[in-house]
C-alpha cells in the first residue's frame, strides 16, 4: 500500500465524497426500483450522525449522510409533487423565482398534503431553513476529522 499522509480534512473533500455519496445512493435506489423494490432515502439521519457513527463503528473520515430504505411496499403512496423543472432547472444562468412560482407550489402541496399539514411549503422552507446550524453534525464532522 503507499505510504503517504493521509488527511481528507476541509470542505473540499467533504463536497467531493458528498456528491460522490450521494450519487451513487441515487444509483443503488434507481436499480432497486429497476427491479420492483421500493424505496426512500432518509436525510435527516445527519441529525442523530454521531449516534449513527457509533452504532455503525464508523471510523475517522467517515461520515453517514443519508439511508436508505429498501423493501416491498404493502402499499403504495401518492408520489410528493416535486417543484416545477422551470424552478429547478436554468439554461445558461440562475433564474430568481417569483413569489407566483411559490404561491403556486404552496397550493400544490396543500392539495397534496390535504389536512396532515397546517402550515404552508414555503413556511415550513423558511422555518427550517431559518435556524442555525445543526452544531451535532459540525461536531460529528470534527470528530471524524473531516473539517
Amino acid at each position: 500500500m503507499h505510504q503517504g499522509n493521509f488527511q481528507p480534512q476541509g470542505i473540499e473533500s467533504l463536497l467531493i465524497t458528498s456528491v460522490d455519496a450521494a450519487t451513487a445512493g441515487q444509483n443503488a435506489l434507481l436499480a432497486a426500483e429497476s427491479l420492483g423494490y421500493n424505496g426512500v432515502m432518509v436525510g435527516l439521519i445527519r441529525d442523530q450522525s454521531s449516534e449513527i457513527s457509533k452504532v455503525l463503528n464508523l471510523p475517522d473520515y467517515t461520515y453517514p449522510i443519508f439511508g436508505i430504505a429498501l423493501g416491498k411496499a404493502a402499499r403504495l403512496n401518492k408520489v410528493k409533487p416535486r417543484l416545477p423543472l422551470e424552478a429547478t432547472a436554468f439554461k445558461e444562468k440562475y433564474v430568481e423565482q417569483t413569489s407566483e412560482t411559490i404561491e403556486k407550489y404552496d397550493q400544490v402541496q396543500e392539495e397534496y398534503a390535504g389536512n396532515r399539514r397546517l402550515n404552508k411549503w414555503s413556511e415550513r422552507i423558511v422555518d427550517q431553513w431559518g435556524q442555525p446550524e445543526i452544531s451535532a453534525s459540525t461536531e460529528n464532522l470534527k470528530a471524524k476529522k473531516l473539517l
